[in-house]
């Protein structure tokens, strides 16, 4: 106990002589400065309603929608027949000076939180242009969301699933907004493919908000020295062979490609490669081609959609002298034969199928698919460069040859008529997300 009550002791005292030593050497360090407080208000309100035209009109409308205490908008209608509906907008207003973003979203019929509608019942509350309202979206101060709110009776149900007697049903819709944080986002309203700028666009098929997007949808984006080029949507869907393993992602996805040809270039620029019979040794893979496309062209491109475009797992053929197919990560890629053309010409020792080694390790585009182009049907293979159908390149070099990789014909067909060293059409893809 006494050694404790020394230890202690010796404790205090090195303290007390550590404590005379800064006293005289000490530093005042100040910090000086003024605040101003801006005053803040929240006004988050509905204004503005607008009935849609085509509405239910005259004694079916018993009370048009009304706002009442800015906070909430009533509205009672008959729906008589199968096919009417009433649809109006509300603007939901930030006229405060706080960032808001909303909470919590809560549809109810009959009082009871919506889980499923009566099969006779269409009942929608969305953005203006049909985005579905998710929370933490943003409503920034001094900005206005148009919301759409649709009740319909509905014309595609089976006579059996028509009520048997009037119902009255009870509809309610409440969204909370509270003041936004860091988990805020931003609603991206998309137009159209050819109107929207590439952030815009990008940000949409980043969230998925791609249902103004089309298949087939053209923009003209402008590549510099290369000039002003076509590009299309040439892919949405992602079906589940896309989940499979050692499957090319190069039609999976959102995916654009040129609708037209930027240029003309060789495959492989070398004058030795033909004697030596290796023109398409190393695929796609290891082409002059696959650099040419992923530097030459790519900087090209503006650089908020160069910025988007993701790295691609492509899987590609490969020629007589190489026994394995290639994978690689691209930005930009060519083309491969079935991401073309369905082959139906049902001869297993020939055509596409055979000698294209990838062909079962890809899918076709939508934007063919939808053409139904195959091997026996492809005009809708046809790309112009300068106004003019002309052939272009393909990925897929030719298994049963040294020197050839696949190409599309001026007419749509498939060819294996040149080498690599012919100077055909570039026209690539990539996916952005």
């Amino acid at each position: 106990m006494n050694k404790k009550n020394n230890i202690q002791l010796i404790l205090l005292l090195l303290a007390a002589v550590l404590g005379i030593g800064y006293a005289y050497i000490n530093s005042d360090l100040n910090i000086n400065g003024t605040a101003k407080i801006k005053n803040a208000n929240w006004d988050v309100h509905w204004a503005n309603v607008q009935i849609k035209s085509g509405s239910v009109t005259g004694e079916n409308v018993v009370t048009a929608p009304t706002i009442s205490n800015s906070t909430t908008v009533n509205f009672s209608v008959v729906l008589p027949t199968p096919g009417t509906y009433y649809e109006f907008t509300v603007d939901a207003v930030n006229g405060g000076s706080i960032d808001a973003m909303i909470d919590t979203i809560d549809s109810k019929l009959n009082g009871v939180t919506i889980t499923t509608l009566p099969a006779y019942l269409e009942y929608t509350v969305t953005y203006g242009d049909g985005i579905e309202l998710q929370p933490n979206h943003e409503l920034k101060a001094n900005t206005t969301e148009t919301y759409k709110v649709k009740i319909k009776y509905r014309d595609d149900i089976e006579l059996n699933q028509i009520p048997a007697t009037d119902q009255t049903l009870s509809l309610s819709f409440t969204v909370t907004y509270r003041q936004a944080t860091e988990d805020s986002e931003t609603v991206i309203h998309t137009v159209s493919f050819a109107e929207d700028d590439w952030s815009t666009i990008v940000a949409a098929v980043k969230k998925g908000n791609t249902s103004n997007y089309n298949v087939g949808d053209t923009k003209e984006v402008d590549m510099g020295t290369l000039g002003t080029h076509t590009l299309r949507i040439a892919n949405k869907s992602t079906p589940s062979e896309c989940a499979t393993t050692g499957f090319s992602q190069t039609a999976c996805g959102f995916v654009l490609e040129f609708a037209d040809i930027i240029t003309n270039h060789r495959m492989n620029p070398f004058l030795d490669t033909l004697s030596n019979g290796d023109g398409n040794v190393g695929g796609w893979k290891y082409s002059d081609m696959g650099s040419y496309v992923n530097d030459e062209i790519y900087i090209s491109l503006p650089t908020d959609l160069k910025d988007a475009i993701i790295s691609t797992s492509v899987i590609s053929s490969h020629g007589n002298r190489d026994s394995a197919n290639f994978t690689n990560s691209d930005k930009l890629y060519l083309l491969s034969t079935h991401e073309v053309w369905e082959d139906v010409d049902g001869n297993v020792n020939a055509g596409i199928s055979r000698y294209d080694t990838s062909y079962n390790q890809t899918r076709q585009l939508d934007c063919y698919s939808v053409q139904s182009v195959t091997t026996s049907n492809y005009s809708g293979a046809i790309k112009q460069y300068n106004g003019t159908g002309s052939t272009w390149w393909l990925r897929s070099a030719a298994s049963n040859d040294y020197d050839n990789f696949y190409n599309v014909n001026d007419n749509g067909s498939s060819s294996l008529n040149y080498t690599v060293l012919n100077t055909l059409g570039v026209s690539p893809a990539f996916r952005i997300g």
